[in-house]
């Protein structure tokens, strides 16, 4: 332990605490504390920093907190089980690695909110390009040398290739890219993947700078409760390797433990629904009822195809290949094993009713499930799809006020009416892509969830069986000024507190249409500027892809916007 206090405590290293950790310590004025409950991701750990080896970390308990829902009442009570990472880097380093910031109208609906005004996608993209090293080129909408370095996966397989002419054949455009000026479309993915290795936050972000003296990192060190001064938050208390009970004194602390960790440590520290506290014997310090509340989510399935020709990498992931995958991957960072096989999926939209994308596809040319399970000996290729924008609403709630018993939480899947219409429509969409006369050569019948599965009853029915979470929990201490809020979107401070902010996934006031990662790197860098009093980057000026309106399908000058019948003033 180098000190008893520090200007700010950073209670979680995993995604946003790496970035703020960062960014707030570049002052050398500013000494800065970094809480880690899990270890280290030790430089020599190929579990972490393998791309390949993503699936081994989910469901250990050295990588991962594995939390699981209470039985959600509309999935036939089963209890959806949730991957978190318990290392530093957090969910970074054992995440899928796929790059996605979401669709430009999705801050739109945020600065729409009220007091969320600079919260909206111009606000918000001068972050994305601060963050980004995107390898493919840097333009008007990517960033070109920030700490992130992005790859774009080469997608060589052939059966990407038939992936991205079938979507045509269906309908669907390609797009350049899915993060630039245009998400809709399909296209090949960027990943945090640099030189066949994971760039997870941390090595992104804290490994650079941790020589820094105004800047310390604890791992072990779990959180128990943030100490108040009437309505300040003045320290810490933590466990250091689950036994040493100590205490640390803080300027300000900021909270980045995810939308799960972070919500339950506030209710430990007595700031949440009144009477949840009451009910487990804490005092209250502020009444907040939005804490834990609105918890969102993205619900997935996986369509599998067996494929009639020998082109899927099923061979590569067999035991007896393992050796080799691991040789090349460790003297030549090359192979199977520097990929995160996630190298290309798309965005669309379900039906015309919707104003923007609310399908993601991720597509893989094989057929296995995250736990290495396999419908099949043969070769293979498949999709996860789900519904974007569920209007279901869940919450997290400590069972407990013992901080190493993980809380009751609960998503309420498939409990709306419109999120049981939009799952019908997204199998429906991912079958009439594989079955499009691209996939004739490879198409040897599906394998999941198979033809006997038709209805829209029999969709729901497999979907409540077999739908895993994509592992995106968000929006539990949301940004806004309503009565349900809990952040200050000016300030990221907690409404009627002082020297607490949050900054994670829980801050979100509705979850975006991808993976989370990029989102929750954004808030970090913009939040960095909010809690060190610096002026905020302005806002951009560069157009962006509206489907309603006479946006033009390419950025503004493209020739291709000649071919574009919906915006005739576009044309040459």
């Amino acid at each position: 332990m180098g000190a008893d206090r520090y200007d700010v405590v950073i209670v979680g290293g995993g995604s946003a605490g790496c970035a703020l950790a960062n960014r707030l310590s570049a002052d050398p004025g500013t000494t800065v504390l970094v809480l880690e409950a899990g270890r280290s991701d030790y430089r020599i750990d190929p579990f972490i920093h393998m791309p390949a080896a993503l699936p081994i970390p989910i469901g250990n308990r050295l990588y991962d907190w594995k939390y699981e829902t209470d039985p959600e009442p509309h999935m036939n009570g089963r209890r959806v089980f949730h991957a978190r990472g318990k290392v530093l880097g957090g969910s970074s380093s054992i995440n899928g690695m796929i790059f996605q910031r979401g669709n430009p109208m999705d801050y739109e609906r945020w600065g729409a909110e009220p007091g969320m005004k600079d919260w909206d996608y111009l606000h918000c993209l001068p972050y994305f390009k601060r963050m980004e090293n995107c390898l493919a080129g840097a333009d008007d909408w990517r960033g070109g040398d920030g700490p992130l370095k992005l790859e774009r996966g080469p997608a060589t397989n052939p059966l990407f290739g038939a992936f991205f002419e079938a979507a045509q054949q269906a309908g669907y455009p390609l797009t350049d890219d899915v993060n630039g000026y245009r998400q809709e479309g399909f296209a090949k993915f960027d990943r945090n993947v640099y030189r066949g290795r994971r760039l997870s936050a941390a090595r992104a972000y804290l490994h650079p700078v941790k020589s820094r003296t105004n800047l310390t990192v604890e791992t072990m060190a779990l959180a128990t409760k943030v100490r108040f001064q009437g309505r300040r938050a003045v320290g810490v208390d933590y466990l250091r390797a689950g036994r040493l009970h100590r205490s640390v004194e803080a300027g300000k602390v900021v909270l980045c433990g995810g939308a799960i960790n972070t919500p339950q440590l506030l209710q430990l520290s007595g700031v949440g629904d009144e009477t949840l506290l009451k009910g487990h014997g804490i005092d209250v310090v502020h009444h907040l009822p939005g804490v834990g509340e609105n918890l969102q989510d993205h619900l997935e399935v996986y369509i599998q195809y067996a494929s009639k020709l020998p082109v899927s990498i099923a061979p590569g992931l067999r035991w007896r290949a393992r050796p080799k995958i691991g040789y090349d991957w460790l003297f030549h960072r090359s192979g199977l094993g520097a990929t995160n096989h996630f190298e290309g999926g798309g965005f669309c939209r379900s039906n015309e009713d919707v104003d923007y994308p609310n399908l993601m596809f991720h597509f893989l040319p094989v057929a296995i499930r995250y736990d290495g399970t396999a419908p099949t000996e043969g070769h293979g290729y498949q999709v996860h799809i789900g519904p974007m924008y569920a209007d279901t609403r869940g919450w997290v709630r400590i069972r407990s006020t013992d901080p190493k018993v993980h809380p009751s939480m609960q998503f309420n899947y498939l409990s709306t009416p419109t999120d049981r219409k939009e799952w019908v429509e997204a199998v429906r969409v991912a079958r009439d892509i594989l079955n499009q006369p691209a996939f004739a050569p490879y198409n040897d019948g599906e394998l999941s969830p198979g033809g006997e599965v038709e209805t829209d009853e029999q969709i729901l029915e497999w979907v409540r069986a077999d739908a895993e979470t994509a592992l995106h929990p968000s929006c539990t201490a949301k940004m806004g000024v309503d009565d349900a809020a809990v952040v200050d979107p000016t300030t990221m401070g907690v409404h009627g507190l002082d020297g607490l902010a949050v900054v994670d996934a829980s801050v979100f006031p509705f979850v975006t249409n991808g993976n989370i990662y990029a989102p929750v790197m954004m808030v970090a860098e913009k939040a960095a500027d909010l809690i060190a009093g610096n002026t905020p980057l302005p806002a951009a000026d560069v157009p962006f892809y509206r489907y309603r309106d006479s946006t033009p399908l390419y950025p503004p000058g493209d020739p291709r916007n000649a071919g574009d019948l919906r915006n005739p003033e576009e044309q040459t």
